[in-house]
């Protein structure tokens, strides 16, 4: 043995909070142990041997004095820096085995050797090696719970030997085990010591004690004897050269962090797969809030297009004069200075495709017994080209009927099912338009648009100039549509119409209302629609989130045995943070992806009870969701995730 021990302490206490004040468990206790040593620390219970072992392990600090590894002060180091010096100076050995129930023996034997960076087929290979070497090459793949009690405690040891295990702390190795498995499990630790390993048993079992070279007896927290001892074991006698070096792993740390994050996801699948109706049940927050958000973006954009396909079914890029300063002016009626021949000036004007007239009124209009109030339309040749209006049957007026001021009419769709139900011809027959007769010479095909210039009643087309001599007796015109040429910008031609129609009337007595000016307005109230009713779905998703930060909180109190177990392995604070950010990112971006499942399904269901417009689904609406499912399990997994790293070892490995 060399003359520098490998593990010092010197006037080390550890005290405790009691009530208002503090009770001493280890009182300045000087203490060295060598490299290649096996030593017994016994004791009745409360003592102070379990704490004085968890200060050896690194597990917990001392209140008072000093304790070295291998002349390094453990006392000012942080809690990777502790961890660190458990992945690579000792392995446990625990009465209650500590084994993780999801993974297999042989993913509890790797688990020491991913946090310290060992790679993967080198790490399996010596899993494999070290459960052979302890009897188990057949159960390998076995869970815990198919293991016996000396099974489990079997892949505990190779668990503590698996980064090379310079320093073995055995807490009551034999306690949980029958006489047979007791015997085999010290058989083994005799062995390990004669190939040059460091043990420490720690039990108030004198039978136990006897097989190490040495006893320490600790009592009320103080040494009261250490004493050579003849071991029971006859490979303790003959101990090889003890182990002082510390091999550590050469790896990238890329690869080596890579492999932690990998461990870190697969026992989140694990976990998630474990309680898989809590699992969803968090989802469901999430999933409601995803889907709620892509659906209503849908159904926006949805509604949008089919408005904007109805204004479109008006008459694209159309320019309407009107009297009047502007919609609501309750002056407009007085107006009356817009007239036929403003008409026939804005047809002459290059920016014109075509120019319409537009005189309106309201009539009973009947066809023998069948009557029905109606809207009338006195229109120029040219209306059915600018609103883009399509025959169905028979034929439209043209420019004699208008200066002849014929009694013809084109009627549309509701005015054909409403007066000639059964199907007949139209064409030919003559309604009457309160006390004027007029004969139907075409039928126009059916508009789907709730902004078509029929507004969904029964509307009958007649010249302009007909309806204002013989049915409204008006000499000046409701409206004049100006159907831009497709070469012309609508702003150039509204500056157009404005100059030469206030050159005509000496004054801007009207207004100008455009198809685009319709669009732009109803898609800005569309999106402030939908921005509203999707803020109202995200509250859902911050109800889902809260949900989601209970749920990991309840899973961090549940697991808090398997967190001491990587604590005391040589996980790092980081890799307990990630582990449990990992679970609840996951939670999330499930429930993300099923929430935009739920949505398309939706719109699937939706389509078929609505014709009328679909959803439309946006790629970018559901990048957002997903981006926003992920922020949520992080933000709102941060919490959980903070306070599992942040949990003392001791205090977690002693829940179950």
């Amino acid at each position: 043995m060399s003359n520098q021990p490998l593990l010092q302490l010197r006037q080390l206490r550890r005290e405790f909070p009691a009530g208002e004040g503090t009770i001493a468990v280890l009182k300045d206790v000087d203490l060295d142990i060598h490299a290649g040593e096996m030593v017994a620390i016994v004791g009745q219970s409360g003592s102070g041997k379990s704490t004085l072992m968890n200060i050896l392990g690194c597990l917990d600090k001392p209140t008072a004095g000093s304790y070295r590894v291998q002349g390094r002060e453990t006392g000012q180091l942080d809690a990777d820096e502790l961890a660190a010096l458990r992945r690579e100076y000792f392995g446990f050995i625990f009465q209650r085995y500590h084994l993780l129930s999801d993974l297999t023996a042989q993913g509890n034997v790797e688990v020491p050797a991913i946090y310290a960076g060992m790679p993967g087929e080198a790490r399996a290979q010596r899993a494999k090696a070290l459960l052979e070497r302890l009897g188990l090459a057949g159960r390998t793949e076995h869970t815990p719970g198919k293991l016996s009690g000396g099974q489990q405690q079997r892949v505990s040891i190779a668990r503590a030997l698996m980064n090379g295990g310079l320093v073995i702390l055995a807490d009551e190795p034999t306690g949980a085990l029958d006489s047979a498995s007791g015997r085999e499990v010290m058989q083994i630790l005799g062995e390990l010591h004669a190939e040059g390993h460091t043990i420490i048993l720690v039990t108030h079992d004198m039978q136990v004690a006897e097989h190490a070279q040495r006893i320490i007896e600790i009592r009320d927290g103080q040494i009261i004897s250490d004493r050579p001892n003849t071991p029971r074991n006859p490979l303790a006698t003959s101990a090889a050269a003890p182990k002082t070096q510390v091999v550590k792993p050469s790896r990238l740390a890329f690869s080596a962090a890579l492999d932690r994050f990998m461990e870190a996801f697969r026992m989140a699948l694990l976990a998630m797969n474990a309680h898989r109706l809590r699992t969803f049940l968090t989802m469901l927050g999430i999933i409601i809030g995803i889907a709620s958000v892509v659906s209503v973006v849908a159904l926006g954009t949805g509604t949008q297009q089919a408005v904007l396909q109805n204004i479109a079914s008006i008459g694209t890029n159309t320019i309407e004069v009107r009297p009047g300063t502007g919609f609501g002016d309750r002056g407009a009626n007085r107006i009356r200075t817009l007239v036929a021949s403003d008409a026939d000036a804005l047809a002459q004007q290059s920016y014109a495709d075509s120019v319409t007239p537009s005189v309106n009124s309201n009539a009973t209009i009947r066809y023998g017994n069948v009557e029905a109030s109606g809207q009338i339309q006195g229109v120029g040749e040219q209306f059915f080209q600018v609103r883009g209006m399509k025959l169905a049957m028979g034929s439209l007026f043209g420019r004699e009927a208008v200066h002849a001021r014929s009694q013809v009419a084109v009627i549309d769709d509701n005015a054909r099912t409403t007066f000639f139900p059964d199907g007949s011809d139209p064409i030919g027959q003559v309604l009457f338009l309160g006390k004027v007769p007029v004969r139907v010479i075409g039928v126009l095909q059916a508009q789907s648009a709730a902004f078509g210039p029929n507004f969904g009643t029964v509307t009958v087309y007649l010249p302009y100039t007909t309806v204002m001599s013989r049915i409204s007796g008006q000499s000046h015109l409701n409206s004049i549509v100006v159907r831009v040429a497709d070469s012309v910008s609508t702003q150039a031609a509204e500056a157009g119409i404005t100059q030469l129609l206030v050159q005509r009337h000496g004054v801007q007595d009207f207004f100008l209302m455009n198809s685009d000016t319709i669009r732009e307005t109803i898609e800005n109230t569309t999106q402030t629609m939908t921005l509203l009713i999707s803020s109202i779905a995200v509250i859902s998703l911050v109800v889902g989130g809260i949900g989601v930060m209970n749920i990991m909180l309840v899973s961090v109190t549940e697991r808090t045995s398997e967190i001491g177990v990587r604590m005391a392995v040589g996980a790092r604070q980081s890799d307990i943070q990630q582990q449990f950010l990992i679970e609840a990112v996951l939670v999330c971006v499930l429930g993300g992806v099923l929430g935009i499942a739920l949505a398309l399904l939706f719109g699937q269901v939706f389509a078929q009870f609505n014709s009328d417009f679909q959803l439309i689904y946006s790629m970018q609406s559901m990048v957002v969701a997903f981006l926003c499912a992920s922020g949520i399990g992080i933000v709102f997994g941060y919490l959980p995730a903070r306070n599992a790293a942040q949990l003392n070892p001791i205090d977690a490995l002693s829940r179950d």
